[in-house]
């Protein structure tokens, strides 16, 4: 996919989640979720070149400073990502995340190791994160899976299921789908 053809589909996937959005040049030019993103997949083709790595740390920080949402470069991130709002999302180095996800502000997909391993979440396609929450270590969460504002998620989420508190508890989904939960705790 080229740029152009990767902003348009970036714009429409804001567009269908954003309900405050009153048109495609208002998100291109005012939403700090497209702009970190757009910074982020520049950075990374940086990264991904070795002697280009300082570079791709100087435009990640510059992108933080202007947005305030902090992606590192060796992030691997997937099509139509969104935040809503952003300000304070972090996501470490190792984290590797999926298609059509969402993330809302305050967010951090971070590590509990110093080691050089995988340290950071994997987060799978058509995932929602909430505001404020805390996705830490090298933990996975499954596909569609929901995580509530607030919570502190250190176990694996399985796909379809929701994960609410502190520490993160799964309620609903694949895991306990006796347990009937509402789809507002993530917002």
């Amino acid at each position: 996919m080229d740029a152009v053809a990767a902003v348009r589909e970036d714009v429409a996937a804001a567009r269908r989640r954003d309900p405050a959005a009153t048109g495609d040049l208002q998100l291109v030019l005012t939403s700090p979720g497209l702009h970190a993103i757009w910074a982020h997949r520049a950075a990374h083709a940086l990264w991904r070149r070795p002697r280009a790595r300082l570079p791709a740390l100087l435009l990640a920080q510059g992108m933080r400073s202007a947005t305030g949402i902090e992606i590192h470069p060796g992030a691997q991130i997937g099509r139509r990502f969104f935040i809503d709002h952003g300000m304070g999302v972090v996501i470490g180095e190792t984290a590797e995340v999926g298609d059509d996800v969402m993330l809302y502000h305050g967010v951090t997909l971070g590590g509990r190791s110093m080691r050089r391993v995988k340290r950071h979440p994997t987060v799978g396609d058509g995932v929602t994160i909430g505001a404020g929450a805390r996705v830490l270590g090298p933990v996975v969460l499954g596909e569609r899976s929901q995580i509530g504002a607030n919570a502190v998620v250190v176990r694996d989420v399985p796909a379809g299921a929701t994960a609410v508190g502190v520490p993160a508890r799964v309620r609903g989904g694949a895991a306990h789908p006796e347990e009937n939960v509402d789809p507002a705790i993530w917002i």
